[in-house]
């Protein structure tokens, strides 16, 4: 019984709610098999999913009304409109927010040079959908997104065809079931050192499973406090 008792746990915190629930599963199994008492456990499962996820949401976004202002501005002007809003809504998390200074920089350079991208997986995505506008995909792609946060996904899943493409998105966890849909491109970003931190080895895993004929993958250059760590020579 102690392992329903720690999801229950976890689960009804309000930093936690919207996790996937299986990856909480997965992962108090994985504490109550290493810790000494339930409360350990707990702590222990709370403690990676913060690394992997909390860190990244300062405060609990007001998805209703970040879609009720997207629908309102693509009523009002198509993706130009968006892009003034999508800013603002990518700023709300500490992973988009660093690519900001050169959003459109960043998609023209790792994306333009490919042939037409009319399909697109974004795994761990957190908000980046919300810089379709700034991509420079096919007319008539489909671009297909997966998070732990089930209430991100569900606000995404309806956010994406204002954004002008075809899709969905989906909790998932992707460590547990790596997703092997044929794809133009998948996109990684910032994501395999939080599977490192998840389970040794799963980032390389991950990259083995996936179906994409380009697959871009980036890393953090600072910590989420803007500390210098050595982590582009790390990483590289």
């Amino acid at each position: 019984m102690a392992l329903p008792q720690l999801v229950e746990t976890v689960l009804s915190s309000p930093k936690y709610a919207t996790i996937e629930p299986g990856l909480v599963y997965r992962l108090g199994a994985e504490e109550l098999g290493k810790r000494r008492s339930l409360k350990a456990a707990v702590k222990a499962t709370k403690d990676r999913l913060h690394q992997v996820a909390g860190a990244y949401l300062e405060r609990r976004p007001d998805y209703l009304r970040w879609l009720q202002r997207l629908r309102s501005a693509a009523q009002d002007g198509g993706l130009e409109a968006l892009k003034p809003l999508c800013r603002e809504l990518l700023a709300q998390h500490t992973s988009s927010r660093e690519r900001l200074p050169y959003l459109p920089e960043f998609y023209a350079q790792t994306l333009g040079g490919l042939p037409p991208v009319r399909s697109v997986l974004d795994l761990a995505c957190g908000l980046n959908p919300l810089a379709i506008p700034w991509m420079p995909l096919a007319q008539g792609a489909t671009y297909r997104a997966c998070d732990i946060y089930t209430d991100l996904v569900a606000f995404l899943s309806q956010a994406l065809p204002l954004l002008g493409v075809a899709g969905d998105a989906y909790p998932c966890d992707i460590v547990a079931e790596p997703a092997q849909e044929p794809v133009d491109v998948a996109l990684l970003l910032k994501t395999l050192p939080c599977l490192e931190r998840l389970e040794r080895g799963a980032g390389q895993r991950l990259l083995d499973a996936l179906q994409a004929r380009y697959i871009l993958v980036s890393f953090p250059a600072r910590s989420l406090g803007g500390r210098q760590k050595g982590m582009p020579e790390n990483y590289e």
